[in-house]
């Protein structure tokens, strides 16, 4: 286990427009117009954990009070105040307190093409451009990305803009590398990939495990095995996990999450609230509502 700081710090306050929860928890998830390509989330977690998930972009965030716990498949990470946590795109994890105390934490979810813009201008990286470390202790950073958060919610996309770009490319140039390709090599890694395929297609009406082995000629235990391999986790959390992104699509573009909970799956709006709330930290309902305002 990897452990960057354990040091406490003054109480965040939530920022406007933040939702409070149970046991002294509150969290804003939201998009800045000024901004494209990167969504906003600050939070205070106490009790809540969000189960294993993936990104479609990037995660970076600074660890403002307590201590966070992070899952990844080669092991835990913990980081407290003053520690910044980076997840490159399609990485399971897990995340949760590792204090009684909870943590908070001001997170940035930049796009790839962002990302990419900023590499592309700012290091001599090849291919595609990530993260070669999950956790670092780089508090100047940590001040980046709370600045970021300040001038969004003020509305000051000069400077929000600029320290993003600061914020980035810092850590691009001390803890980046480029990313190793996913093109699917092994049998098992080509089976996985067909397996995730089916059940993008067939979101709202998977077949059973057996039944999709079956399909692609393969036993459930070998496809569970290599799915699991190949995405970090096993078919029917990844199912999860992608209905849940969809239905962040579908919610931004309009949709209302009763709607949303049926296009993808879920056999109605509570299934939706109470996946969605885990995953993203906050109910659809207000994630729809920060996106339409």
């Amino acid at each position: 286990m990897v452990t960057v700081s354990i040091q406490s710090a003054a109480a965040v306050v939530p920022g406007a427009g933040a939702t409070p929860r149970a046991s002294g928890e509150w969290a804003r998830h939201w998009r800045y117009s000024g901004l494209p390509g990167l969504d906003l989330l600050r939070a205070r977690y106490v009790r809540h954990s969000f189960p294993r998930h993936a990104h479609d972009g990037y995660v970076v965030c600074a660890v403002t009070s307590g201590i966070e716990e992070v899952g990844l498949q080669q092991g835990t990470v913990r980081a407290g105040h003053g520690g910044i946590i980076m997840i490159n795109p399609e990485v399971a994890h897990t995340a949760r307190a590792g204090a009684p105390e909870g943590w908070a934490y001001a997170t940035l979810y930049p796009s790839s093409e962002v990302v990419a813009e900023i590499a592309g201008e700012t290091t001599a990286l090849r291919g595609t451009a990530g993260f070669e470390e999950t956790v670092a202790e780089d508090p100047h950073v940590g001040h980046l990305i709370t600045e970021i958060h300040r001038a969004a919610e003020a509305g000051n996309a000069l400077a929000a803009d600029s320290l993003l770009r600061m914020a980035v490319a810092r850590l691009l140039r001390r803890y980046g590398g480029p990313l190793p390709l996913r093109t699917p090599r092994s049998a098992g890694a080509r089976t996985a990939a067909r397996a995730r395929t089916v059940l993008e297609e067939r979101m709202a009406d998977p077949p059973s495990l057996e039944k999709l082995a079956q399909e692609l000629g393969t036993s459930p235990f070998a496809l569970l095995r290599a799915f699991r391999t190949a995405y970090g986790m096993p078919p029917h959390t990844w199912l999860t996990d992608a209905r849940v992104r969809r239905a962040r699509r579908l919610l931004e573009a309009g949709s209302a999450p009763a709607e949303a909970a049926v296009a993808v799956g879920f056999t109605d709006q509570p299934h939706l609230n109470r996946h969605f709330t885990r995953i993203v930290g906050v109910p659809p309902g207000a994630y729809r509502k920060e996106r339409s305002a």
